[in-house]
């Protein structure tokens, strides 16, 4: 038992850390109101974290693409964001497009 007192430290801080307030987040969550400004408020903090993560990844990547040249990094984003908004807003679309036009930018370059 001494040898697996790591693993229950480990497993019992990790439930404390995570699924604790991922409880208290649905509690809190039955109680908005779908239009509610707090509820608006946390889609807002949300969709800036996601795309704080998304920038970061474009602009200070890590290993193959740290080697492909930021223009066209910058550029399958941009236009990967453009086809999902002409395309109404799909995600298959916003996902496809950006990988296309980076897998071509890397074949060619």
């Amino acid at each position: 038992m001494q040898d697996y007192w790591p693993y229950i430290v480990i497993i019992i801080a990790g439930w404390l850390a995570t699924d604790l307030w991922r409880w208290l987040g649905v509690l809190a969550g039955n109680r908005l109101q779908e239009g509610s400004e707090a509820l608006n408020w946390v889609r807002a903090v949300a969709t800036a974290l996601v795309m704080a993560v998304t920038s970061k990844l474009v602009v200070f990547p890590t290993g193959t693409l740290e080697a492909s040249p930021l223009w066209l990094r910058l550029a399958a984003a941009g236009l990967g964001f453009a086809a999902f908004l002409l395309a109404g807003q799909r995600v298959l679309v916003g996902v496809a497009v950006p990988l296309a036009i980076l897998g071509a930018g890397l074949l060619w370059l």
